[in-house]
C-alpha cells in the first residue's frame, strides 16, 4: 500500500462516517442541538467539508469546491463564502441550516472526489513539501492532511453521537 492509497482509504473512512451520520435525515432532525451551545450535525458535517475543502484547495494551490461549484449559493447561509465555521458562536452554529440531508453529503461527496483525486496523486517525496511555515515546527502537506483526516473523523463521530441523541430515534 501506498502512502496515496492510505490517505484515500483515510477520506474514505471520513465519508461513510458523514453518510452514516446524516443521511436519510431531514432538515429539523439535522438542525436538532441536544443542548445550547452544542453542535448540530448540519454544522458538523458542513464545518468539517468546509475546513476539508479549505485545507486541501490551499494544499493543491486550486480553487475550494464551495465556491468554484456554487455550494455557497446552493445552502444560503448568512456566512461569508470563506467561513469555514472554525470559532464560531452558538448562534452562528444555529444559522447553518440545510434544506435536505442530500444538500449536506452531496457537497461533502464532491469535495472527497476533489480530494481523493487530488491525494490518489501523490509520491512520498509530495509529502514533505511544507505548506504551512506559521508553525514550529513548519507543517509539512503529509502532516496537514493527516490533521484533516483526524479533525473530520473526530467531528463525523460527533455527528454520529448526535444522530443517536435524536428525539424519537
Amino acid at each position: 500500500m501506498t502512502s496515496a492509497h492510505l490517505l484515500t482509504d483515510g477520506f474514505d473512512r471520513v465519508q461513510g462516517v458523514v453518510h452514516g451520520a446524516a443521511g436519510g435525515l431531514t432538515a429539523q432532525q439535522l438542525a436538532y442541538r441536544p443542548a445550547d451551545g452544542a453542535n448540530s450535525i448540519a454544522w458538523l458535517v458542513w464545518h468539517l467539508t468546509r475546513v476539508q475543502d479549505d485545507h486541501v484547495a490551499d494544499a493543491a494551490g486550486t480553487a475550494q469546491v464551495w465556491t468554484e461549484d456554487g455550494w455557497d449559493g446552493r445552502f444560503g447561509l448568512p456566512l461569508d463564502a470563506s467561513d469555514t465555521g472554525y470559532g464560531h458562536t452558538g448562534d452562528e452554529v444555529a444559522a447553518v441550516q440545510v434544506e435536505s440531508a442530500e444538500l449536506l453529503t452531496g457537497y461533502h461527496d464532491a469535495v472527497h472526489d476533489r480530494t481523493v483525486k487530488y491525494v490518489s496523486a501523490l509520491t512520498d517525496g509530495d509529502l514533505e513539501r511544507v505548506v504551512d511555515r506559521a508553525w514550529d515546527p513548519p507543517v509539512t502537506l503529509a502532516v496537514r492532511l493527516v490533521s484533516v483526516i483526524s479533525d473530520d473523523l473526530q467531528h463525523a463521530g460527533q455527528a454520529s453521537y448526535v444522530r443517536g441523541l435524536l428525539p424519537g430515534g
